[in-house]
């Protein structure tokens, strides 16, 4: 198992971890190099995401963690092409992202998927869109509904599906697409505990299986950790990267087994000492006996590291 700081605390984006220009990108499908993005104007201007640098390695599943409010959801609205940076840029294959792009699919907390249609109807609706459901596309639909176990369910509409059978239908409308980058944004937030925990289980077979490069955001240091290759952990608003953690744990994986791996605990308290000073410092904000006592506290935990 290896754990790896990657920022330093006065400059806490992995700059090392973000090719110069003209470097070759071997390993690189998205590099989101010093983004800052910024709401509102003049001296009413908001600072949600500040010099934020990190790759997302091809083929590999990143995890995103930070704390409640801390600009998440806005890096995946960039990353996605659907705003842009107030600074910095994001690439993806060495290339702009200027704009949303079908090399990226975005599977948000709630569900998206259309009431009107059947499931079949709803995994189909990529490739009608691009006129491209043709007799391959019905075939791979067909496949994919068996893949995620809706097979039985083809005719049913989205009111007739559990929340898990929801999630994994968006997941097969996602795949039927072929997208470069999966991202998803809390996906499984919501679920009854028994029903996260399975498609915690699913997703991750899923990810072995097919390898697709992922960007996984959740505020679950457990989801996180059996899922991920990489983490990102997140600082207070406004966000960039406080540290990378490499979760070097063979896969394929089971919850259960984590429950008592040394490694998987070390990598746990370790985020949660990292994820609890930045939730200190929101509260800090505005008051200088608070923000005394965070500044005694970090100390305090940099000594016992």
């Amino acid at each position: 198992m290896k754990m790896t700081v990657a920022s330093a605390p006065q400059a806490p984006h992995p700059v090392r971890d973000v090719p110069r220009a003209g470097a070759a990108l071997p390993a690189a499908e998205i590099v989101v190099d010093r983004v800052s993005k910024s709401y509102g104007s003049t001296k009413f201007v908001k600072a949600v995401v500040r010099d934020c640098s990190f790759v997302l390695d091809r083929g590999k599943l990143t995890v995103m963690i930070g704390p409640s409010g801390c600009g998440k959801s806005t890096l995946i609205r960039l990353l996605a092409g659907f705003e842009r940076p107030t600074a910095g840029t994001i690439t993806i294959g060495g290339r702009p992202v200027l704009g949303p792009g079908l090399d990226r699919l975005v599977l948000f907390q709630e569900s998206a998927l259309f009431p009107w249609m059947t499931t079949f109807g709803n995994i189909m609706f990529g490739p009608r869109a691009s006129a491209a459901a043709g007799r391959d596309a019905v075939s791979k639909a067909e496949f994919l509904l068996d893949k995620v176990g809706l097979g039985a369910f083809r005719r049913k509409y989205p009111t007739q599906l559990s929340g898990g059978m929801q999630r994994r239908a968006e997941l097969a409308r996602a795949m039927i697409n072929e997208p470069k980058v999966m991202i998803l944004d809390e996906p499984f937030r919501g679920l009854d505990a028994m029903t996260k925990t399975l498609m915690q289980e699913y997703y991750a077979k899923l990810y072995e299986e097919t390898r697709r490069t992922t960007f996984f955001v959740t505020t679950d240091i457990d989801e996180a950790i059996f899922l991920a290759d990489r983490i990102l952990v997140m600082t207070n608003v406004p966000t960039q990267v406080r540290d990378v953690l490499e979760v070097d744990l063979p896969r394929p994986r089971r919850l259960e087994d984590l429950i008592e791996n040394d490694d998987a605990n070390l990598i746990k308290m370790k985020a949660l000492s990292l994820l609890h000073e930045e939730a200190m410092k929101s509260f800090a904000h505005g008051s200088k006996a608070a923000a005394d006592f965070i500044e005694a506290y970090s100390r305090r935990i940099q000594k016992s590291r």
